[in-house]
């Protein structure tokens, strides 16, 4: 079975824009499908394909851009009998798969564009630490895209369901609902993807198997792997990235879930565990999410770097994450969003899949926060801010019995001059209330 993803079109996008005159980087996370689409694309559209892969790499490739990259003839001649790949001008790709582990192949990039032969597809992950760039000049030939995990669409896709969405698509568009039984439908689908989450891996298992257990294997697996990456990459300040990392979903269990250094230690202060956060960020690990203190077009202008909330990047691998230390038949959460009885924990589940959602579809994350004891009306909580269309428009997730949306009515008066469309989302169908578009939580994908 191949799993159908959106960053194909990228990468077609690419390759007919570009014709030659940059390299693509795929930046992504560890597992989340890199190396499989580049092969996938390699063999579908080029002539011929060699994939490098410098995370297991032989000396005598190295050898050959140590020493032989001053002439490129020699150069591509030894790579192509290496490998046993012909090489055709304008009909094959090069793939430097995981080329944070060789930042000389990185730099070459300049040289390997000049020449014009082929078509060259970086991947990496942890693409910009400073350990990875610190030796060389990186190209200004570089086009970069991300890679997250599957997105819903993608998840239904790979269950085999290609007409779902469009069809749900058409309903957001309207603002009109589906109807409860196609509601209901839906948001089992959508029960399933919190679950499984949108790790390849994971979602192959499920597509194969539809068993929980063997699902929740593989994602533990990944999550042992960025737990050695931490230990292998994180140097210097590993402690403190793990300690951030293994507090994720303690935090976002809380009501109030900006990240608390305080529950670290008291003494922990940001200046010391910058580097671990931005750390989690670049490993695509986790979503950042910053509280934005004067909402605008350029929500990134007044960003507070120092008040965030950190999302797990995928929701199913935080499901297991909470659970790591537990057997899967111990976790109580795949129950509770089975049968629909999450409780104390929708928050945390819901809050993360939205972010996610919002990930995948291009966003940056902010949301506001402010708190003015001497004026309760000054003070309130939006779940996400997102701009569309030039105007900004908030986001709260609630629970299907939420009865009053305070900080939302606050937000809308306080910068009506700036305000788009409100957005609540949960998880019943749509609906238009009080001037706020109530939206079941998988219209998320479409905002």
């Amino acid at each position: 079975m191949i799993i159908k993803r959106k960053i194909y079109q990228k990468m077609l996008n690419w390759k007919r824009t570009s014709n030659g005159a940059s390299a693509l980087l795929i930046k992504g996370a560890r597992r989340v499908g890199k190396s499989f689409i580049c092969e996938q694309f390699g063999k579908n559209e080029y002539k011929s394909l060699i994939i490098i892969d410098f995370a297991n790499v032989s000396g005598e490739i190295t050898d050959v851009f140590e020493h032989e990259s001053t002439n490129l003839d020699f150069f591509f001649n030894k790579i192509s009998t290496y490998y046993g790949v012909k090489l055709h001008k304008r009909e094959s790709l090069i793939v430097f798969d995981e080329v944070q582990r060789y930042p000389k192949a990185r730099q070459l990039i300049k040289y390997l564009v000049a020449d014009g032969r082929y078509d060259y597809v970086e991947t990496g992950s942890l693409i910009s630490l400073k350990q990875h760039v610190k030796d060389i000049v990186i190209p200004s030939e570089e086009e970069s895209i991300e890679m997250h995990p599957l997105d819903f669409e993608e998840f239904l896709w790979a269950m085999d369901d290609q007409t779902l969405v469009p069809y749900v698509r058409d309903c957001f568009e309207q603002v009109k609902p589906l109807g409860p039984a196609l509601h209901r439908k839906i948001m089992n689908d959508f029960r399933q993807f919190l679950l499984v989450g949108g790790m390849p891996q994971a979602v192959l298992e499920y597509a194969n198997s539809k068993d929980f257990a063997a699902v929740d294997l593989v994602k533990q697996r990944i999550l042992v792997l960025y737990r050695n990456d931490i230990s292998k990459f994180a140097r210097q300040y590993e402690s403190r990235v793990n300690a951030i990392y293994d507090n994720i979903p303690g935090q976002l269990a809380k009501k109030e879930k900006m990240y608390k250094l305080s529950s670290i230690s008291k003494d922990a202060r940001m200046r010391r565990y910058e580097d671990a956060f931005m750390w989690l960020s670049d490993a695509m690990i986790v979503n950042p999410c910053f509280n934005t203190t004067d909402p605008g077009i350029g929500l990134a202008l007044s960003s507070d770097n120092s008040t965030q909330k950190i999302y797990m990047a995928d929701t199913g691998l935080l499901i297991s994450h909470a659970f790591r230390d537990n057997e899967y038949i111990d976790n109580e959460l795949y129950r509770a969003i089975l049968f629909d009885k999450l409780g104390i924990n929708e928050g945390m589940i819901m809050e993360n899949a939205v972010a996610q959602l919002l990930r995948s579809s291009g966003h940056r994350l902010y949301f506001y926060s402010r708190y003015d004891s001497s004026n309760r009306q000054n003070t309130m909580q939006i779940d996400f801010i997102i701009t569309k269309d030039k105007k900004v428009s908030p986001i709260e997730v609630k629970s299907s019995g939420y009865r009053e949306h305070s900080s939302l009515d606050k937000f809308r008066s306080k910068f009506s001059s700036k305000l788009g469309n409100a957005y609540v989302l949960y998880q019943k169908d749509v609906v238009v209330k009080d001037g706020i578009i109530h939206l079941p939580l998988y219209m998320g994908m479409f905002l």
